[in-house]
């Protein structure tokens, strides 16, 4: 007879209901902000391939800032670099929550949703890689079809999924929590030419002197809303701007700000009646600036591609390097996380949640095939404006994610009606 010591344990066990009540609201806040950006994308979109296109691309490509500090931008640029540090910011937030109150910081939670977010990574990098072999200047948008797109991904959960059940939105959101950390590593890693040592050393002490601020006077910054505002804005600014001057992408500043945020309360003074800690205040306060303002400005400065019609669009599917992508997010994505959730449940001996099935995840892998935010993001990284390769790996991510969004949907929706029918049973 088997000892119980030994038998399967559940893939996802249950979460706390303060953690619970937590993963609802930042669902709810992605819903809201992944519809804001697809609205945004979509204009973008309508306007760069309407008689008026010039307007946008002029506006687009309008420079503004100060030269002397490196911050001579186009608005593009800035939407990109800065606006999207704010969405960055929360992600480390995010990060660190889960990786020391939340339930990635426990291994036996956090080793399926981290292994199955690699698979989720290394399986489109390959196929991009194996597509695109041998095409000119394709290799450096490898990275492009491993991102998801939580607030997409959320939005169309939220739409086509009630009934769903709330393992599946927590593996969802873990799964995109880990795969966001990837990313950071792979733009910091692998989208970093040079790096110029004194704006760098000088951002490590920004960032420093932010974090201990923020650990020193959390209670202070917990209680008056305007002070982070006043003191910890200004810091985290220069660090953004010491960052963006030393040749690393200046998101990652928003990440390592992120870090720096305490998540807990001092041991002192930690009891019921505490409330949150000063990371989940954070994240709370400036979500709704993310998802309802600098992820939809950015989605608007970057999703508008001149496409040229129908024959544009025909014609740019073959190129390999569209070809790659849109195979990498809508096959290789749920691939590379079913297979690497089920060699990692055979391996650690992990049942699923009884409530849910293979197929459930195979969704979940498909809805983490919408890139967009990221992806963007990368594609921008990984090709020159001025290069064909530019404009036609946008048509594939915008094309690729409403491609996984429509197949998620089909197969999610049939699964949330046998839910909903069970549930009435």
């Amino acid at each position: 007879m088997m000892r119980s010591s030994s038998l399967p344990r559940p893939l996802f066990p249950t979460s706390s209901r303060a953690e619970s009540r937590r993963i609802g609201e930042i669902l709810r806040a992605e819903t809201t902000g992944g519809v804001l950006l697809v609205a945004a994308a979509a204009i973008a979109l309508l306007w760069a391939n309407s008689p008026w296109a010039d307007g946008y691309f002029a506006l687009r490509d309008l420079k503004v800032g100060y030269q002397p500090w490196h911050l001579e931008l186009t608005l593009g640029q800035w939407a990109a670099d800065g606006l999207l540090a704010v969405f960055f910011f929360l992600v480390g937030l995010e990060l660190k929550r889960e990786f020391v109150a939340g339930d990635l910081r426990r291994f036996s939670t956090a080793i399926v949703p981290v292994v199955a977010a690699l698979g989720g990574v290394a399986v489109p990098a390959l196929v991009y890689v194996a597509v695109t072999s041998g095409a000119p200047g394709a290799a450096s948008g490898w990275a492009i079809p491993t991102a998801t797109d939580i607030a997409f991904a959320v939005a169309v959960l939220a739409i086509i999924g009630s009934n769903l059940p709330s393992a599946l939105r927590i593996f969802l959101l873990t799964l995109a929590v880990v795969d966001d950390l990837v990313a950071i590593a792979i733009i910091a890693i692998f989208y970093t030419d040079t790096i110029d040592i004194v704006p760098l050393l000088l951002a490590v002490l920004a960032i420093a002197a932010y974090g201990v601020i923020a650990q020193r006077y959390r209670q202070f910054f917990d209680l008056r809303p305007s002070a982070a505002w006043l003191i910890l804005l200004p810091i985290g600014f220069a660090a953004w701007a010491l960052v963006h001057a030393s040749g690393i992408h200046a998101t990652i500043a928003g990440v390592l700000l992120g870090f720096t945020v305490p998540v807990l309360h001092r041991r002192a003074a930690h009891d019921e009646e505490t409330g949150p800690g000063l990371a989940e205040v954070f994240e709370h306060r400036f979500r709704p600036l993310s998802s309802g303002f600098a992820v939809p400005v950015f989605a608007f400065f970057s999703a508008g591609v001149a496409i040229g019609g129908a024959e544009g669009w025909i014609s740019a599917l073959a190129d390999p390097v569209v070809l790659g992508i849109m195979l990498g997010l809508i096959a290789g994505k749920p691939i590379g996380i079913a297979l690497a959730t089920w060699a990692i449940t055979r391996v650690r001996r992990i049942d699923l949640d009884p409530s849910l099935r293979w197929i459930d995840i195979i969704g979940v892998g498909l809805l983490a095939g919408i890139g967009f935010t990221v992806s963007l993001l990368v594609a921008e990284l990984s090709f020159d404006v001025a290069d064909p390769h530019h404009d036609q790996a946008k048509v594939a991510i915008l094309t690729a994610s409403v491609g996984a969004a429509l197949l998620a949907s089909a197969l999610l929706g049939v699964r949330n009606r046998r839910y909903r029918k069970r549930r009435t049973a």
